[in-house]
C-alpha cells in the first residue's frame, strides 16, 4: 500500500523513466502532469458513458486532455458539513443555514453554548483545501483566472478573508494545527459539534456504536449538509477526485483498459459504491439510483458531490501548476495567516500572490 501523498512523486518518476507500475490511482489532476505519458482510454470512456447515462461534467474535466481521455475518474470523495442536530437546535436552528450570514450566526451560537465547531487551518490536504477553496470561490475570489493568470488580489478575496476571520473567532481552539484526522477525533470525542469532512466520522460512529454508548449517541444525533452558497449564487464546493490512469510504457494496455471497463461495469461498481457507505460518489449518471443513497437519508447529500464540485485550479486549467498550488497549501495558508493574525488581509493576499506567481510563471 502507498500513502496518497506518495503517489504523485512515484507516478512522475515512472512517467519520466518509462518504467514502473502499469497503472496509478491518484488524486485530482495527477494524469495532467504527464498527459502524453498516459494510455488513451477514449474508447473505454465512450463505451461506459454511452452505457451508463453519460459522465458527470466534472469527470470529463478531470479525465480529458483536449478531446482525448487520458484517465478515468472512477470516483469523487465528497466533503460536506458534519453536525450534531441537537446542538444546532439548541443554537436556534432546525437545519444548517444555506447562506453565509446564517452560517456565521449558527457557528456563533454553537460557540456560545460550549458546543463549538471547527475547520482545519493546518496542512490538511482534504479538509483544509476543501473548505478554504469553497469559501474563496463562494465570494467570487480565485487563485487564478480562466486563462491561468494569477488573480488572487481582488476585492472578492478580501471579503472572503474578512468573513473567515469572523468565523474563526467561533472555532474550537487549536484548528491552526489540525491535519485531516484531527477534526474526526475531536467530533467523535464530543469536543466539536460541526466541521467539514467526508462520511468517515459518521461511518466510524456507526461501526463502533455497539461498543461505545457515546458513539451510538453521536451516530443517532449527527447529520450532513451542503456547504452554504455565497454571493456568487451557486455551489462552490471542492471535492477530491480519484483518477486512474494506465501508463504509456505498459506492455499490457488492453488489459489495463479491460480492467477499467470491468471495474466500472454495474455488477462491480454498484457493490463497490454500497461498500463505501457514501465515502465514494459515482462519476457516471446512471449510478444516481444506487441504494447507498436512499437506504440511509444521512448519506443523501454525498450523492451529488460530483455534480456540485468545481475542479483543482478553478476557473483555470487542470495541470501541474494547479496541482503544485494545492500541494503548497497557498490558499489554506492565506486564510490561516489572517485568522491567526500573522498577516492582515492585504499582507496575506500579497504573500499568496507571490507564491502563486512562482507556481504559475
Amino acid at each position: 500500500m502507498e500513502s496518497l501523498d506518495d503517489v504523485q512523486p512515484k507516478a512522475s518518476v515512472a512517467a519520466n523513466t518509462g518504467q514502473g507500475p502499469d497503472m496509478f490511482w491518484g488524486l485530482y489532476s495527477l494524469p495532467h502532469l504527464f498527459p502524453d505519458k498516459c494510455v488513451d482510454v477514449t474508447d473505454v470512456a465512450n463505451y461506459l458513458g454511452k452505457k451508463y447515462g453519460g459522465w458527470v461534467p466534472l469527470a470529463e474535466t478531470y479525465g480529458k486532455a483536449g478531446n482525448k481521455w487520458i484517465a478515468l475518474p472512477v470516483t469523487i470523495s465528497g466533503n460536506y458539513i458534519n453536525y450534531r442536530q441537537s446542538s444546532i437546535e439548541k443554537a436556534g436552528f432546525k437545519e444548517v443555514p444555506k447562506d453565509l450570514d446564517g452560517f456565521h450566526a449558527l457557528m456563533a451560537g454553537l460557540n456560545k453554548n460550549g458546543t463549538p465547531g471547527g475547520f482545519a487551518l493546518g496542512h490538511a490536504s482534504g479538509d483544509g483545501n476543501a473548505w478554504t477553496h469553497w469559501l474563496l470561490w463562494a465570494f467570487g475570489g480565485s487563485l487564478v483566472d480562466k486563462n491561468d493568470k494569477v488573480a488572487i488580489d481582488s476585492p472578492e478575496t478580501a471579503k472572503a478573508l474578512e468573513y473567515c476571520k469572523k468565523l474563526y473567532e467561533t472555532f474550537a481552539p487549536g484548528t491552526v494545527a489540525w491535519n485531516d484526522s484531527f477534526n474526526n477525533k475531536a467530533f467523535l470525542a464530543g469536543e466539536i459539534h460541526l466541521t467539514n469532512n467526508g462520511i468517515s466520522i459518521y461511518a466510524a460512529a456507526q461501526r463502533d456504536s455497539a461498543k461505545d454508548p457515546k458513539l451510538k449517541e453521536i451516530a443517532a444525533d449527527m447529520n450532513h449538509a451542503f456547504y452554504p452558497v455565497g454571493p456568487v449564487g451557486k455551489p462552490t464546493e471542492f471535492q477530491v477526485c480519484f483518477p486512474v490512469m494506465a501508463m504509456g510504457y505498459t506492455k499490457f494496455p488492453n488489459a489495463c483498459k479491460a480492467f477499467l471497463a470491468y471495474w466500472m461495469e454495474a455488477d462491480q461498481y454498484n457493490k463497490w459504491l454500497q461498500g463505501s457507505v457514501g465515502y465514494m460518489t459515482h462519476t457516471l449518471n446512471a449510478f444516481d439510483k444506487n441504494p447507498v443513497w436512499t437506504e440511509d437519508p444521512k448519506r443523501a447529500v454525498f450523492r451529488d458531490a460530483t455534480k456540485r464540485s468545481l475542479w483543482a485550479g478553478y476557473p483555470g486549467t487542470i495541470g501541474e501548476k494547479a496541482a503544485s498550488a494545492l500541494a503548497e497549501f497557498i490558499v489554506v495558508d492565506m486564510f490561516a495567516n489572517v485568522c491567526t493574525g500573522r498577516e492582515d488581509v492585504k499582507g496575506a493576499i500579497k504573500l499568496a500572490e507571490r507564491q502563486a506567481r512562482r507556481v504559475y510563471r
